[in-house]
């Protein structure tokens, strides 16, 4: 970790001198350049240390607390720096809004040279060049105590190599009798090993089994492979306990000793290769790859080749933490192992902490010993090493200590159940080390929000930036990282692109994150505040959760944490909260993150106003004020904040009005502002945040606001937005022509779109104009998503609507003068279609297929699609809701022909309140696919399908779910 802070502070310094020079100023006339030179050279003298200092701290209480001090010190120039670089910020966003280049500069110059109108600003500027000054005398100070522990310096500079940590030498033997669970583990596994391979894939099959340092993977590899039907099945059986790095000769020597009994002297890769080619020719063969990390293919494929000259019967299971090794190795099957159950892990438990007891003894014990059982969160080796402790504690005291403790605080804890979470975490670069350790500031069990997550490394300053990488991909690929190092579990995924949305930590991973960031990192609940030793801890306290439930003043020893740079608040709100707020906003200029978002702590969190002191976080570059629906406005301070990235204010749904300046924000990325409903205005000048990435909403005004607000032509200055954008207020346009000028086509990043047209508000648009509007916002080609609504025109189908070949959702509503379905059979990715309040539709016929007909025939034979005849070919959600006036739905002769396709893997239809439908066409009724068929508010279609007794109820009974008026008919 230390180490990713003097890169990161050393590319900050690089960064502002190279601003300067840009600008062609000083701003800091007071700053000696070789003060500056000074310490960078520290900062680098003592980085070429780090590695050996923090492989130590682990053993050496010493060298902890003087990485301590160095990290400290590092904060402390980053925030020194971080106030050199907001002056030259705030340099530039004077020059943006001056009108004239020139002008700027002779107000830069005369700013700088003239005596008395710039007072305060010379004085800040001197107190900056004097921070530097004093904190390089610390750092020398720092510097020369290194010597004192004779660091092993890093000559190569490679700052990822994994500390020389103890990797224990696994072996095949076992003793069945100690196992504890993992039965039904044992037999799936088994069964991989004795299933017959398909002989289709070429090579020796790979089985892999992944999961968590601590898991099990080693012991439940060691069952099966000592299985009696294993043992049978197999002409021979090898068991490999896999260096890091892979070092092909070790285990090609390792191999062939198993093979023949005899001790390898061989020196060439390719000698040994062929002898085991020549010992397991036409023999069916187990290999066991315990413990494997690399994820060089290339070390792999000779040895892998020269094994494929056993029986194709033959097996390969491999252990590893990391998935990724699992598909560079060519996996055919992958064993995910999951945690024990509560039962197998009391059974592990108890059988070590109760060993030699009797009866009377475990009766007096066992109440606290489920409890402490329940700690280990279904691992292993966490089961193992907390009952291997206890087993040697014969007081219920000392059991009632160890189930208050904090994992991480007992020393037996630490070299035992952490061990092989260390080794996963030295596997990480450097900078990712942060990323995972900063895990530690979310409450046990917390369900942590991917996106949030990655915009809080963004705003600590972990996620660097390339010329051809955002930091928020380098963020997502560093999260994808933890992932396959098995650090996050229990996921939820989008149910449309099975992306990630968030995850948890298992407790005992969550608890080596603290054990890393001990004394850094703090959540504290306002009812045991007293409890904390704040005041040793001022230094070194950077992260804070603060549960604060009652209605009186954040309690006082909170305010002797000067330095934090995350604060996450749980409040309810009241006057003597908000006073105490502002105080506390005050003077914690460190802060980079702000957050007011509910944590999910028992309350709501409650504020109804920002303090105007909010201004006063200069380095603040996260403000999370998600879920504050008593919030009216912010204060105008917020635009101060000109380092801020990322402002989210989701669900504050009484917020009014963004602040008027929000332009002065030009680092801002995120504006997460869906649910803001009652905003009715972007205010001018907003247009200038140029370096946006997400706008979830975007509202063209009224003409009563027109004058402060932007236009929906300033749009196009956004150019690098992605994810999803609602414009709302489409009705309000007064030109046609803004919409060209937004420029939506060259957002290629953007994936979900909803056009709005506002439908209970005046609108100014004519109807006529509504098309041309609608034609005019063409999307960019890879948008996955479109929801059209409150459109007042007749039936628009756009002509860039079939050019959107990737698009998977439509979602159509309110759409009140539409009489017909625009063509969507023409999609040809189409997966959910979702139609409601299309009140004027009475007839649902070929024209929503998308089918030309002239003469009786489509049109559709003369495409060059390879689905021409296919109408919405992977469909697979189909929705209607509340089309009141909606009577017939056919087709006419289109299915006389035999050529045509309708929807040919529908998997579900939901019909509500569609009271006048009359019945279903033929291709549902018969489609083999559907598996869901729901329908409420349908009166007619209800008589149709009531079972058994319904005209058509024999057409639908083939379907495996059928619900009617919330009745499950079948299922």
């Amino acid at each position: 970790m230390a180490d990713a802070l003097v890169s990161a502070v050393s590319q900050q310094l690089t960064a502002i001198l190279f601003q300067e020079a840009e600008y062609g100023v000083r701003l800091f006339v007071g700053i000696k350049e070789e003060e500056v030179k000074r310490l960078s050279s520290t900062l680098q003298t003592i980085r070429a240390v780090l590695v050996d200092a923090e492989k130590r701290q682990l053993k050496e209480q010493a060298v902890k607390v003087w990485l301590d001090k160095f990290q400290n010190v590092s904060y402390d120039i980053e925030d020194v720096l971080g106030e050199w670089e907001i002056a030259i910020l705030k340099m530039k966003i004077a020059r943006d809004q001056s009108s004239s280049t020139s002008i700027l500069l002779r107000k830069v110059r005369s700013w700088i040279h003239s005596p008395i109108p710039c007072i305060t600003r010379a004085i800040h500027r001197y107190d900056i060049a004097v921070k530097i000054k004093k904190l390089n005398e610390r750092l020398q100070v720092i510097a020369k105590e290194k010597d004192d522990y004779a660091f092993t310096v890093d000559q190569s500079r490679r700052h990822d190599l994994e500390p020389e940590r103890e990797r224990p030498i696994t072996t095949s033997f076992i003793d069945v009798s100690d196992i504890r669970g993992r039965d039904r583990d044992k037999n799936v596994l088994v069964s991989m090993l004795l299933s017959k391979n398909n002989h289709e894939e070429r090579g020796i099959p790979v089985i892999s089994l992944v999961g968590m340092g601590g898991i099990g993977k080693t012991t439940l590899a060691q069952i099966a492979y000592n299985d009696h039907k294993v043992k049978a099945y197999f002409d021979k059986r090898i068991w490999v306990c896999v260096s890091n790095p892979f070092d092909e000769m070790r285990t090609a020597k390792a191999i062939l000793e198993a093979l023949t009994g005899v001790v390898s002297n061989f020196t060439e890769l390719n000698t040994l290769l062929e002898q085991i080619h020549e010992s397991i020719k036409g023999e069916r063969f187990l290999l066991v790859l315990d413990d494997l990390w690399s994820e060089d293919e290339r070390k792999w494929q000779s040895l892998k080749y020269s094994l494929n000259y056993g029986s194709q019967e033959s097996k390969i299971l491999m252990t590893t933490r990391k998935e990724n090794v699992a598909t560079i190795m060519g996996c055919s099957k992958l064993f995910r192992l999951g945690k024990l159950s509560k039962e197998e892990s009391w059974s592990l438990f108890s059988h070590l902490a109760f060993f030699g007891r009797n009866d009377k003894e475990r009766e007096s014990l066992e109440d606290i010993g489920k409890k402490i059982a329940q700690k280990c969160q279904g691992l292993p080796l966490a089961a193992k090493t907390l009952g291997g402790l206890l087993r040697f504690k014969r007081s219920r005291e000392q059991w009632q200590r160890m189930l208050s403790s904090r994992i991480w605080e007992l020393e037996e804890a630490e070299n035992g159940l952490f061990s092989p979470l260390l080794l996963s975490y030295y596997d990480l670069p450097s900078p990712l080390r942060q990323c995972f350790s900063y895990c530690s500031i979310f409450p046990k069990d917390y369900r942590i929000e991917k996106d949030f997550l990655i915009k809080s490394w963004m705003a600590q300053g972990f996620l660097g930036e390339t010329q051809h990488k955002d930091m928020e991909i380098i963020g997502e690929e560093y999260f994808d990282n933890l992932v396959i190092h098995s650090f996050f579990q229990e996921f939820v995924k989008d149910e449309n692109d099975d992306c990630i949305i968030s995850c948890k930590m298992h407790d005992i991973v969550h608890d080596f994150a603290q054990y890393l960031r001990r004394n850094k990192s703090f959540l504290v609940a306002s009812n045991n505040i007293e409890e904390l030793d704040i005041e040793s801890y001022q230094e070194n306290a950077r992260h804070l959760t603060l549960i604060h439930d009652e209605p009186v003043a954040i309690p006082d020893p909170i305010f002797n944490v000067k330095k934090l740079r995350s604060l996450h608040l749980n409040l309810n709100d009241s006057s003597a909260v908000r006073a105490s707020l502002a105080k506390l906003l005050d003077q914690l200029t460190c802060l980079r993150i702000l957050s007011f978002k509910d944590m999910n702590f028992g309350f709501k969190t409650s504020i109804n106003a920002i303090p105007k002191e909010i201004g006063k976080l200069m380095h603040l570059r996260y403000l999370n004020l998600e879920g504050n629906s008593e919030l009216e406005k912010l204060p105008e301070t917020v635009c101060d904040l000109c380092n801020l990235q990322t402002l989210n204010i989701k669900s504050c749904k009484n917020l009014i009005k963004l602040p008027h300046r929000i332009g002065k924000l030009i680092n801002l990325r995120h504006v997460q502002n869906v649910g803001t409903d009652r905003c009715r205005f972007m205010p001018k000048g907003m247009q200038r945040l140029t370096s946006l990435r997400t706008l979830e909403e975007f509202v063209v005004s009224r003409s009563d606001v027109e004058s402060k607000s932007c236009s929906l032509g300033d749009l196009g200055n956004f150019t690098h937005l992605r994810g999803e954008l609602e414009i709302r207020g489409l009705g309000n346009v007064a030109e046609p022509r803004e919409a060209k000028k937004a420029g939506l086509r060259t957002k290629s990043g953007l994936r979900v779109l909803r056009l709005k047209f506002d439908s209970q508000e005046m609108q100014r648009i004519n109807i006529e104009d509504e098309n041309v509007v609608f034609e005019a916002l063409q999307p960019p080609p890879h948008l996955e998503s479109l929801g059209i609504l409150n459109c007042r025109g007749p039936v628009a189908f756009p002509n860039w609507m079939t050019s959107l070949s990737m698009l998977k959702r439509v979602q159509l509503q309110n759409c009140l003068n539409w009489e017909s379905l625009p063509p969507m059979g023409k999609l040809q990715s189409l997966e959910s279609l979702e139609i409601e309040f299309l009140n004027k539709v009475k007839k649902v016929e070929d024209e929503i297929l998308g089918v030309e007909r002239g003469e009786g025939q489509s049109s559709s034979s003369s495409s060059n699609n390879n689905n021409n005849n296919i109408a919405f070919p992977v469909l697979k959600s189909l929705k209607f809701y509340y089309m009141k006036e909606w009577e017939d739905w056919e087709y006419g002769n289109l299915l006389t022909s035999t050529s045509e396709v309708i929807m040919p893997h529908l998997r579900s239809l939901t019909i509500n309140y569609c009271l006048k439908l009359k019945a279903l066409p033929g291709h549902l009724l018969h489609n083999t696919t559907l598996q869901e068929l729901h329908i409420r508010g349908c009166p007619v279609l209800g008589a149709r399908f009531e079972k058994g007794r319904g005209e058509d109820w024999p057409s639908i009974s083939h379907i495996p779910t059928i619900q009617i008026d919330d009745e499950l008919v079948l299922g």
